[in-house]
């Protein structure tokens, strides 16, 4: 009785202590920011879906083409908990979140330029013109590629951060903004594959086509242009019309920035720090982060090589043939337009679907299920594809292989479209369940979104490592990594339906009042 009275009355006196709730942010100012996640999702669409084809332009294999995305997770798993850390800890004039977005857009103008002058910067510096690897470009483009994957990750933790301290510690709201932050991804997403797959595009910048940069190359070059302008476009508008007070870093920063509390923010390094948010990490934000761990696991092979697979495997092309391939790879841009599309529908029914379901989990295991199921299919797509592959006979006399049949080519794009499904739910829940568990044990946001980061970044760089020759050890091909995914899938659906907690959010608005008034 008498441990019972003293949790009482300390319960009673946080009561009495705690200060007014911060004002309600208006609606519009959520999707202001939500917004910008269009013209990142832009960039992040091109990378998808014309990158991979583009370093085998350049001279390296596809088994290597993996270890070029490296990049994202590394950066990913260093830049996102620091920026996180110091966006909690951000005493600037201009706000806590603000001067991250605006210096990783402007990081990203000055990747773009890098990748899609690589090939005219290489050639400049001595690299041949032919089909052999050309190493300065693939030098320059790595480059470009690091502060691109660099600056996007100053820009996503930041914006989910900052929607975060928007939802004024409703869970719903939370909810909302990141299916709201799903829903431009998938704008972002249409407009990035749409422009990746229209393959007359360099005509708007007559410039961008020269002698080591032929129209493939122009195109990519066009498309980042058009990327660029847009992020920038949303970036200052967001960045203009949404003000933050200055504040003074908050309790729960102060206390460590960690889920359970700590030492004090300045006395111990960022990763100090991190890895004592990981130690005291609780229950459910483990559970959270093994699921993520596998969804992403699971959806790495495809998100890399679809386009790839769409060229090689469905179409029967090979790199450089100027024919089969490409047109698989524009193919399989219309594909992901067509998954966008859905995946833009879906994100603003996911509140909705999650309800019907029976909650936000259980939705969660249901579309990890379907994402096993779709590249289960794509190994049914494929054989289909060489089964009914038709050859015809060249004037030189040469055997030339025809594109599919039409049924094969609908197969595959269906494929894309469904895959927008569960792709709209892994791209709000994990990271509106972040933010409430988060927000329940007094976590700041942008280091609670960077310790979620790091069960993203870390099966990326698993799958890039892994894939290629894990793809060559099976015969080449992109099936073997599909199948892998599949298998991650089933499990990450399993957790989710048994082990996953449902999110507790009483007392979520109390906590958060008290963080968002320091």
């Amino acid at each position: 009785m008498e441990v019972g009275g003293r949790v009482k009355n300390v319960a009673t006196s946080l009561q009495l202590q705690q200060p007014p709730a911060p004002p309600r942010e208006p609606q519009w100012k959520i999707i202001m920011v939500a917004a910008i996640a269009a013209g990142i999702q832009f960039g992040w669409a091109l990378q998808l879906s014309l990158l991979t084809p583009y370093v085998q332009l350049l001279g390296i294999p596809h088994k290597w083409a993996a270890y070029i995305w490296l990049c994202g997770p590394v950066s990913g798993m260093l830049v996102q908990p620091v920026v996180g850390h110091y966006s909690d800890n951000c005493s600037s004039r201009f706000g806590r979140r603000r001067p991250f977005i605006a210096a990783g857009s402007a990081l990203v103008a000055i990747a773009v330029f890098l990748i899609g002058f690589a090939a005219d910067l290489g050639h400049s510096s001595g690299d041949s013109l032919g089909n052999s690897p050309k190493p300065r470009a693939i030098a320059v483009f790595v480059v470009g590629f690091w502060i691109l994957d660099v600056a996007n990750n100053m820009l996503q933790g930041p914006c989910r951060a900052f929607l975060a301290d928007l939802s004024g510690g409703s869970a719903r709201r939370m909810a909302m903004a990141n299916a709201l932050f799903s829903f431009f991804m998938a704008v972002g997403n249409v407009l990035g594959y749409g422009a990746g797959s229209y393959t007359h595009l360099y005509k708007m910048f007559p410039f961008s086509k020269t002698k080591a940069c032929d129209v493939y190359c122009a195109n990519l070059k066009s498309c980042f242009f058009l990327s660029i302008a847009l992020l920038l476009t949303l970036s200052i508008l967001a960045l203009t019309m949404v003000h933050e007070k200055a504040t003074a870093p908050s309790t729960a920063d102060q206390t460590g920035g960690g889920l359970e509390g700590g030492k004090k923010g300045g006395e111990i390094p960022v990763f100090g720090e991190l890895f004592a948010s990981l130690k005291d990490l609780p229950r459910p934000m483990w559970i959270l982060m093994l699921v993520t761990c596998l969804n992403w696991v699971g959806w790495f092979p495809f998100l890399l090589f679809d386009t790839d697979w769409m060229g090689r495997e469905v179409f029967g092309g090979t790199v450089g043939d100027n024919g089969l391939y490409d047109k698989g790879v524009r193919a399989g841009a219309l594909g992901l337009v067509l998954n966008s599309v859905v995946l833009g529908f879906t994100s603003l029914a996911v509140e909705f679907l999650g309800r019907r379901l029976g909650g936000s989990k259980r939705l969660w295991g249901i579309v990890n299920f379907l994402l096993a199921l779709c590249l289960v299919m794509t190994v049914v797509i494929t054989k289909v594809a060489e089964s009914t592959r038709r050859h015809t006979i060249t004037s030189g006399g040469h055997t030339a292989t025809l594109k599919p049949v039409a049924g094969v080519k609908v197969g595959a794009l269906t494929l894309f479209a469904v895959l927008g499904i569960p792709q709209a739910v892994t791209f709000s829940i994990p990271f509106a369940l972040a933010s409430i568990f988060s927000s329940k044990h007094g976590a700041g946001q942008g280091l609670s979104l960077g310790v979620l980061n790091l069960a993203i970044v870390i099966p990326q760089m698993v799958v890039s490592v892994v894939a290629g020759p894990w793809d060559e050890w099976f015969g080449g091909g992109n099936l073997p990594a599909f199948i892998a995914g599949a298998v991650a899938a089933v499990a990450s659906g399993i957790f989710a339906l048994t082990v996953l907690p449902s999110p507790d959010i009483s007392s979520i608005k109390t906590m958060t009042s008290i963080i968002l008034s320091q």
